[in-house]
Parts: structure tokens; sequence; C-alpha cells
């Protein structure tokens, strides 16, 4: 009589045991989800049915809102565009080029990612506020205390501090995975230094442009709490004081 064999885990069992596991690990991630995102989403959609289509169009309709509109887009545009220059200038030379000190570097260029806007928004106001360095120094040289915090290059610089690092970071690892054999093949048929850029550099960086280009400018886009830091500052500006009045109209005005 042959020995009984083991008893076997029924399939069944452990499949329902893996997906209570999987729901018990998503949970968490969905209720983010819902509270942080889907919620005000869902009140943005309503919200014509509180205080009519006009909430909307008033960006449209009003020089004031539209111009800060504009301001944004264009502010926006310029960020990105030069946030992705030298953030691939220095994200390849920093992949290519191995030198003493190299990681001290690389973490300092990222350490204002582990900012907030606000304190951004502070350290452009001690650089150029009414009473920073710059100003300082400027009326120690008889120019004047010059300021450049309050306005629209305020906000350039300290978009440009903020987003530069996440660009340095995505191309220095994009540089450290491309194929150095397309260049060196390149080189061998007589490609000049420009030919390598176009032809091998561009597509293999192309996606990493795209995405990170999408990054910084929607964060340029929708970063508020620079914006609402210089804008609570000893100077207002009208394109500063247009965004705060347009998201608290849009978001917490009521009837």
């Amino acid at each position: 009589m042959s020995p009984a064999s083991p008893a076997r885990p029924r399939t069944g069992d452990a499949g329902a045991t893996q997906l209570l596991w999987q729901w018990a690990c998503i949970a968490p991630a969905l209720a983010f989800f819902a509270a942080f995102w889907l919620l005000p989403i869902v009140r943005l959609i309503a919200l014509p049915a509180d205080q009519g289509w006009g909430t909307y169009f008033v960006v449209l309709t009003q020089a004031k809102y539209l111009n800060s509109l504009l301001n944004t887009l264009l502010l926006s545009l310029a960020v990105t565009t030069l946030t992705l220059v030298l953030g691939a200038a220095v994200g390849i030379y920093l992949a290519r080029t191995p030198f003493k000190g190299r990681r001290m570097l690389v973490a300092m260029l990222t350490l204002p990612l582990s900012f907030p806007g606000v304190i951004i928004g502070f350290f452009v106001i001690l650089l150029g506020g009414r009473q920073g360095v710059i100003a300082t120094l400027a009326d120690a040289l008889g120019l004047g205390r010059w300021t450049f915090a309050y306005g629209l290059l305020g906000l350039f610089l300290a978009y440009l501090y903020f987003s530069l690092p996440r660009a340095i970071a995505a191309y220095e690892a994009a540089a450290q995975a491309m194929d150095r054999a397309l260049e060196e093949a390149a080189r061998s048929l007589g490609a000049s230094r420009w030919h390598i850029i176009r032809d091998v550099w561009v597509p293999e960086l192309a996606p990493t442009t795209l995405a990170c280009g999408a990054i910084v400018f929607a964060t340029s886009m929708g970063a508020f709490g620079t914006a609402f830091t210089l804008a609570r500052s000893e100077e207002h500006t009208s394109e500063l004081q247009s965004r705060l009045h347009l998201v608290c109209r849009l978001l917490l005005e009521k009837k």
C-alpha cells in the first residue's frame, strides 16, 4: 500500500489571499488619490453649478486675469526652455566627466529638490528683496536699492532654481545610459561634433527632454507656494496679486 501523498494547498485560497494583500497595498494609494486629486477635480467640475460658467470665463473676459494667464504661460515657457538647456549641459558634463568631488557637487546641485516653494520664495527675498544681498551691495555702490524679488524676474529665478535640479538629475541618468558605440561609429564615419549632437545625442535624449520639459512646465504653471510667498512680501505686483485673486475666486469664493 503506497504512503499517502502530502496535502497540497488549494490554489483558490492562495489566489484569494494574494488578491487580498494586493488590495490592502493599493487601498492607501487609492485613498490618497481620491482625497488630493479626485475630489478637487470633481469640485472644479461642479463649480459652475453653484456659481455659473462665468467663474471660468472670467479668465478670458477680464483683462487683468487674461494678462496674468498670458504672463504665466510665457514665464513657464521661458523657465522650461532655460531649464532644459542648462540641465542638459550640466547633466551630460557630470555624466561624461569624472572628477574629484563629483558626488558632493551632485548632492549640492540636487539639494533644492528637498525645499518647498515657500522656502525658495524666502531665498529669493533674501537675495533680491529690499533688505537682500543685492540691494545692500547696490546701495553701497551708490546705485540705489535695486530689487527684483517681487516681480516676474523673481518668479523666473525661483522657478529656475526649483526646476533645474530635476533636469540635471534626469539628463545625467540619461547620458549615462546612452550607447557610446553610436558616437564612436559616427566619429569613424567622419561626423563632426555638431553632427554627433544632432544625429546621436538629440534622438537619444528626446524622451528625457519631453518628460522633463512636461514636468518643469507643469510645475511652473501650478507651483503656488513661491508666488504666494513673494506676493505677501512688502511690495506687491499686479501679476502676483492677479494669480492669488484668480485662484481664490475659482476655489474658495462662495455666494
